[in-house]
């Protein structure tokens, strides 16, 4: 694979990671809410959950799914219903996080567990990445799979080093507003609307 093209497939991956969406939107809330180490593995998931879309690419999955409406419904419903959950236990948990330190309490692996069903689940994306990943392969390569799974490598990384900034940005205006009265509960609302968003968008896919 050229340089060039990797060089341009990079920068075309910064550009659409930083544009803003319901990823960044979580990401930033999460982060202001539980800290910047919760958003950090939240990242982490998040990348995780690209590394699976592109073995779903490699493997054909993707086409099939995109090919098969019942199968792409199916995983729709099954998202978004797992978005409004998690929106569920955000307007629940609502005011129970103590802004003065970071949520002890909230396991990171379940965190960055949530990240990878989040984006895993989320057939967007597998059909994102069916269309956007081939078109920097050479499509009559013999190491076709080898190129589509560096090509997620690197949109993972990239993925993930931008979201742990976001995280780390977050975290750091986050020391800024501790205290601040009844914001842990607006966090907490703020998070399920944007869970609840990110579900209405995939049941509207």
């Amino acid at each position: 694979m050229e340089i060039n093209t990797l060089l341009y497939f990079l920068t075309a991956s910064v550009l659409l990671t930083l544009a803003p969406g319901p990823d960044n939107l979580y990401l930033l809330a999460k982060s202001l809410a539980s800290g910047a180490k919760s958003g950090v593995f939240l990242s982490a998931g998040l990348a995780s959950g690209i590394v699976f879309h592109t073995g779903l690419v490699i493997l054909g999955v993707a086409a099939l799914i995109q090919s098969s409406p019942m199968a792409f419904a199916g995983l729709k419903f099954i998202g978004a219903g797992y978005l409004l959950y998690l929106a569920w236990r955000a307007f629940h948990e609502a005011g129970e996080l103590q802004m003065g330190q970071a949520d002890a309490t909230a396991s990171y692996l379940a965190i960055y567990r949530r990240g990878v069903l989040m984006n895993i689940l989320n057939p967007k994306v597998l059909l994102f990445f069916l269309a956007f990943l081939p078109q920097f392969v050479d499509t009559e390569s013999t190491g076709l799979s080898w190129h589509i799974a560096l090509l997620g490598a690197i949109f993972a990384l990239q993925a993930f080093a931008i979201f742990s900034c976001i995280a780390l940005c977050a975290g750091s205006v986050r020391k800024f507003i501790l205290g601040q009265r009844n914001l842990n509960r607006i966090l907490g609302v703020v998070q399920g609307v944007v869970l609840t968003i990110i579900a209405l968008a995939i049941l509207l896919a």
